[in-house]
């Protein structure tokens, strides 16, 4: 993809990322900020992180990336392994923030709700990249 056509064409994808994305983290948003009135709140970022997953899942086969082939479960599958990865690092930023520097700097307005959105936010690229190649890529015979 080094010529023109092939940049546009990548860009139009990572937008459609980008916006589905966008669409999975209110889901992962909106419902981290039911559960937290009934659990405490790492509980509440793990279980809106499945929601959240699940929602990006379905957009993204849908809207930005071709389906691999095969059975669907095992795409999804592949799937919830770079989501597993990307969960650590969602969940690390938001109880870090959350826990610690917000904090530490005297930002209490939303702490949580901060927290939560700059973690889900913060693997973007990396999830990307990885979908494209590892769970939505051609699948070699």
């Amino acid at each position: 993809m080094a010529d023109g056509a092939g940049r546009r064409e990548e860009g139009k994808r990572f937008a459609s990322f980008v916006v589905t994305g966008g669409i999975a983290a209110f889901a992962n948003l909106g419902s981290r900020w039911l559960l937290s009135h009934v659990m405490d709140y790492p509980w509440a970022v793990t279980l809106a992180y499945l929601v959240g997953m699940t929602t990006a899942y379905l957009l993204a086969r849908a809207f930005v990336f071709k389906p691999a082939g095969g059975r669907w479960q095992g795409e999804f599958a592949r799937f919830a392994m770079v989501n597993a990865i990307s969960f650590l690092v969602v969940l690390g930023v938001s109880v870090g923030l959350a826990d610690w520097l917000l904090p530490a700097i005297g930002w209490h307005w939303h702490a949580e709700d901060v927290a939560h959105l700059v973690g889900v936010m913060s693997p973007i690229v990396l999830s990307y990249y990885a979908h494209k190649h590892f769970s939505f890529g051609s699948r070699a015979a």
